[in-house]
């Protein structure tokens, strides 16, 4: 009987994995609104049963999708960070702020983080979930950064929040802009005069 509950448990799980995978690839290229349940059941190879066995309906697929996206977000971030060759906590600080311009970039995160998380979760679980995963690494950069006298003691998570604020509106305004390209350029040069005012290196 163990055997047999660990295999369903294991078929659970691929199918759950199968359906964001697919999800993710779908809304990734095209939008959430653009993508309706039927085919992504098919992308993934399972039935519409199978899918609201695993999820409720279309937008807590997408908030799985999302949490995914998140995930894959923040670890891309931490290997910019770690190879960016930073000598101190105000560089990788100036290394991270790079990083999230660079990956906010990427056409599926645009789409689904920048353009459909925020009209799908609403504003408050698009907050929730981008603070979720950016809160801890902002902390632990800034928390750094005062203990090696590069930034001035002041209350961590209201600094963390600020900037988080900033760097996901920065991306938005990117991702809406006409010309991307000058919008990225203009709004790091302006991020990093910020963050230049905020350090003592």
């Amino acid at each position: 009987m163990e055997v047999k509950r660990r295999t369903q448990e294991e078929r659970s799980a691929a199918t759950r994995a199968a359906l964001i995978s697919a999800a993710r690839k779908l809304w990734g290229q095209r939008g959430y609104a653009e993508v309706g349940t039927p085919e992504i059941a098919k992308e993934a190879g399972v039935t519409r049963g199978a899918m609201y066995h695993q999820f409720t309906d279309k937008a807590a697929l997408f908030g799985a999708v999302v949490e995914a996206v998140e995930d894959d977000v923040m670890q891309r971030m931490a290997t910019v960070v770690a190879s960016s060759g930073a000598a101190s906590p105000a560089d990788a600080i100036r290394a991270a702020v790079d990083a999230w311009l660079e990956v906010s970039g990427d056409p599926e995160v645009r789409q689904l983080i920048l353009l459909d998380a925020p009209a799908v979760l609403g504003w408050a679980g698009f907050r929730a979930v981008a603070q979720r995963y950016s809160l801890g690494m902002t902390e632990q950069l800034l928390t750094e950064a005062i203990r090696a006298g590069q930034l001035a003691r002041q209350p961590v998570r209201a600094l963390a929040t600020v900037m988080i604020g900033a760097l996901d509106e920065a991306a938005m305004a990117i991702a809406t802009a006409d010309e991307p390209k000058r919008a990225r350029r203009e709004i790091r040069q302006v991020l990093q005069r910020l963050i230049d005012g905020l350090l003592d290196d």
